[in-house]
């Protein structure tokens, strides 16, 4: 019933901004000796961490948010399954802020409900923008990514690793939904997804 839906979903949200997050899989890079960094590095390294754990956070409310109202069961099965991978993100990114003695985001619970919102929205024009919108999202977070690749510290091999693995997820997810038939998005809306991420990924860094 679609009661029970949301009830699940109103604790996948409370355990997804305020628990610990939990991982199935070896955090990557865990078995890495800890880098010798300096104190600007460091800080930087939790400012992108921070940005990391954040987008996972935003991935989760906005995978919510679409299977609660996608209409297909094969699509909805598809983004728990990314979902859950999400939430090993999570852990991985919100393990290494701690290692670097940094702090998750204050604006979390913001960002949650802003993303859950959106995904509502994707999910309720069709299942084919749906995934369009959940493609879109991957291939952007991907090139995120690969740009914190080019800026974290080079010794900090632990942190690489995670924002790795993470990027060769977000790929996977990005095939999954177009192999379920996803529609490209129109330009203007990839563009203001760019917009709405790099506000998201400033505030984040500091905040």
């Amino acid at each position: 019933m679609f009661a029970d839906r949301l009830i699940i979903e109103f604790d996948r949200a409370l355990r997804t901004v305020f628990a610990p997050a939990r991982s199935i899989r070896p955090t990557p890079g865990g078995s890495c000796v800890e880098p010798d960094l300096d104190e600007a590095e460091r800080q930087h390294a939790i400012g992108l961490m921070r940005v990391n754990h954040c987008g996972e956070i935003c991935a989760q409310a906005l995978y919510q948010g679409q299977a609660l109202t996608s209409r297909d069961p094969s699509v909805r099965e598809a983004l728990r399954v990314a979902a859950d991978e999400e939430t090993e993100h999570l852990a991985w990114t919100e393990s290494r802020i701690a290692e670097l003695g940094g702090r998750k985001s204050l604006l979390n619970p913001l960002w949650y409900v802003g993303s859950l919102s959106l995904g509502v929205l994707a999910g309720a024009l069709g299942d084919k923008w749906n995934l369009g919108f959940l493609a879109e999202t991957e291939r952007q977070v991907e090139a995120h990514l690969d740009g914190h690749l080019q800026e974290l510290p080079i010794q900090d091999v632990k942190s690489r690793a995670i924002v790795d693995q993470m990027r060769l997820d977000e790929i996977r997810h990005a095939d999954m939904a177009i192999a379920h038939g996803a529609s490209e998005l129109p330009g203007a809306a990839r563009l203001a997804m760019r917009l709405a991420a790099k506000v998201m990924t400033s505030a984040a860094y500091r905040l």
